[in-house]
């Protein structure tokens, strides 16, 4: 369950922190660069979590990946694995097939999803308590999420369609979650235009060996150096999207303010 690892990159040498950001007007690249890998840090924690595999074993799952791979690709519905593997792709095909089917057994997909997005919301309520400019966040969060044209992204398209929670922490949570999946998307559909496969996008990446492994994939492990150049490539395209979404959907005195409330999100993480 370290998708983010895979799905959200790294940070390129030089990048400011989210911290040390400040109000004034910024670039959309420079928000981008600065604020996804927080994103795709905090948005993993529930599924990390074990009070979210505490929450699946009460409904009757057997074990927390199970959970989790029918409720994070819950919002795509009733659908064969292979479906769940083209939204995932970064799992071995084999281990999303098993654990789809065993997780689906349980209430199906979409009960599934819902109540997954409800472990999200339940996440953000014990740990974002502190964070006092939720609604706010949201509103800009909302704008970013809602100017996107989902076409190619149907992971990010399902989640976006689930009600959101009234309860403001719970609410901005669940928007980083998204933000995240959005991220996650938009890589997979880079790695995809490289031509890469799922394991060599994982072994390519940084701890490569140990991702793969969580990951369901079985060694020996394939030589992937030469893949190093169209992975790189893939990287600076999905910080590029990202850059255009941020360019698109807000001002630049409003992606100073976002950089702003990031940082303080970030301060109030319990």
């Amino acid at each position: 369950m370290a998708l983010v690892s895979v799905v959200c990159g790294t940070t390129p040498a030089g990048t400011p922190s989210v911290t040390s950001m400040t109000s004034a007007p910024i670039t959309a690249q420079a928000l981008a660069d600065a604020v996804s890998p927080f994103f795709g840090d905090l948005g993993s924690k529930y599924m990390l979590d074990p009070a979210t595999a505490e929450i699946g074993k009460a409904a009757g799952y057997s074990d927390g990946f199970a959970f989790y791979m029918a409720g994070r690709g819950g919002v795509l519905g009733d659908v064969d694995a292979d479906v769940v593997y083209s939204a995932f792709m970064f799992f071995d095909q084999a281990l999303v097939r098993k654990m789809w089917e065993r997780g689906i057994a349980v209430e199906g997909a979409r009960k599934a999803g819902t109540r997954y997005a409800g472990a999200a919301d339940a996440w953000g309520k014990a740990h974002l308590s502190g964070f006092a400019n939720a609604k706010r966040f949201n509103e800009l969060a909302e704008k970013v999420i809602n100017s996107v044209d989902v076409g190619g992204l149907s992971l990010f398209a399902g989640l976006r369609a689930e009600p959101l929670s009234d309860d403001p922490v719970s609410r901005t949570y669940r928007l980083v979650t998204y933000l995240r999946e959005l991220r996650g998307c938009l890589h997979i559909n880079a790695v995809v235009a490289e031509g890469l496969s799922g394991i060599e996008a994982v072994l390519s990446s940084e701890n490569g060996s140990f991702f793969a492994k969580i990951h369901g994939y079985q060694e020996p492990y394939p030589d992937v150096s030469h893949v190093a150049a169209r992975r790189a490539h893939a990287e600076e395209v999905t910080a590029q999207r990202m850059a255009d979404i941020y360019d698109k959907a807000l001002t630049a005195s409003e992606r100073g303010e976002f950089a702003a409330l990031v940082a303080e999100l970030k301060g109030a993480v319990a």
